[in-house]
């Protein structure tokens, strides 16, 4: 009985993964698959359940709403604008390192806000359009992003870099200093790769995106163009201690760029409040409902037993526990959008034992976290993959379809630099 729910929530899996490579309404497929899995667990209110779990998720509501608010008033006020013809003649005569850029400056904005989807959400709104008013098509655009969202791995703040210290004994920054090279030859990789991509499919240059036309006689203010940048600024002055009193939450500094921005652009304040309450209200409907039905679709693959059987499975058979260690929690992170499952209990119930296999505590530690780390870099329904298609306006899953190889050779390089 068990396996044929197993069974039914493989092929469920699959025709989910199907329908979203034919484009279809991405939440109604997954909080479909959700619903029917839970039906078939004997749980159908779990579905239900997780739908109003997720309407509450404050800390990625704040993050994704506030961000998409700001957004939209920075748009209303022309600053965008601003932003994109000031920078957008420096990345022409630089069209080479453009994509790369933007996944490194990602990765490095993700070191100092650990939260991938706060990281997507803040970086990809201004790093998806400037790509794009420069000819690279959104879904690559939205990709290079994404790529980029693992730098957390390097901040003491992440929660699996203390639980690895505490079972190897060790201090939390001598887990980073270990992992630090594997992680950024990584990084390394997964850059050329995406650049790869991007020139082999032919699109780094050719989209015109409508309303981000780069104006050739357009007259740079230097303020207005500051403003769009101006809240990620504040994150990474009080973040990474620079500036202490500026140390605050996504949405605070949202907040106060907004009303900087008023002030510097001399808006209505009544217009931009209105913009900026839009822009909430379309990232609810659009990013947020996404990762509701995302939600519904773990609570189905969770009420069948698959989550719990892959993560027994994985830690029930020593013979191959060294590639279990990375690509367990990869396949985990990339089937449910979050590898901290699988990881803490890889990390739980195997690590502390990493001597009876060859390896230190430190090595599997690290490989666990890096490997369910990237999954949930290259899962469609991780919470940034589908804000960064939201900002970009693409389906989630051809992210996924260009991060694919990237992604799959940063995980190579990772686990072969952590074992040697």
């Amino acid at each position: 009985m068990v396996e044929l729910m197993w069974a039914a929530g493989v092929l469920i899996t699959c025709l989910a993964v199907y329908l979203l490579i034919k484009k279809y309404d991405a939440r109604i497929v997954l909080i479909g698959s959700g619903i029917a899995m839970c039906c078939i667990g004997g749980v159908p209110m779990a579905a239900l359940n997780a739908f109003a779990k997720s309407m509450t998720n404050s800390g990625l509501i704040q993050a994704v709403c506030s961000v998409m608010g700001f957004a939209m008033a920075v748009k209303f006020t022309g600053c965008d604008k601003h932003l994109i013809n000031a920078m957008a003649k420096v990345l022409v005569k630089g069209r080479m390192v453009v994509i790369p850029g933007v996944v490194v400056g990602t990765y490095l904005v993700n070191i100092a806000l650990p939260s991938a989807a706060g990281t997507a959400a803040a970086a990809g709104a201004i790093f998806i359009p400037l790509l794009m008013s420069i000819g690279v098509h959104p879904a690559l655009a939205a990709a290079a992003v994404k790529c980029g969202t693992y730098g957390s791995m390097l901040n003491p703040g992440l929660a699996h870099n203390p639980f690895v210290a505490k079972i190897a004994g060790v201090d939390v920054m001598e887990v980073i200093s270990f992992q630090m090279l594997a992680n950024l030859a990584s990084l390394l990789v997964a850059t050329i790769g995406i650049s790869l991509v991007a020139r082999f499919l032919k699109e780094d240059k050719g989209y015109v995106a409508e309303g981000l036309e780069i104006e050739e006689d357009f007259h740079v203010k230097p303020l207005y163009a500051l403003m769009p940048v101006l809240p990620i600024l504040i994150l990474l002055a009080g973040s990474t201690g620079l500036i202490p009193a500026l140390k605050m939450g996504v949405p605070h500094a949202m907040i106060i760029g907004a009303i900087v921005t008023i002030a510097v652009t001399r808006a209505n304040p009544s217009d931009l409040g209105k913009a900026f309450f839009e822009g909430m209200g379309k990232a609810y409907g659009s990013i947020i409902g996404i990762i509701i039905s995302a939600g519904v679709f773990v609570a189905g693959l969770t009420s069948i037993g698959l989550v719990k059987a892959f993560i027994s499975a994985m830690v029930d058979n020593p013979a191959i526990v060294k590639l279990c260690a990375a690509v367990g929690p990869f396949l985990l992170g990339l089937v449910t959008g979050s590898g901290d499952a699988a990881t803490f209990a890889f990390n739980e119930a195997i690590t502390p034992h990493a001597a009876d296999f060859g390896l230190t505590s430190l090595q599997m530690g690290s490989m666990a976290t890096l490997g369910g780390t990237l999954g949930r870099t290259i899962s469609p329904i991780a919470g940034a993959t589908i804000i960064c298609a939201g900002i970009a306006g693409v389906n989630p899953i051809e992210i996924t379809k260009r991060n694919g190889l990237p992604i799959l050779a940063a995980l190579a390089t990772g686990m072969i630099v952590l074992l040697f």
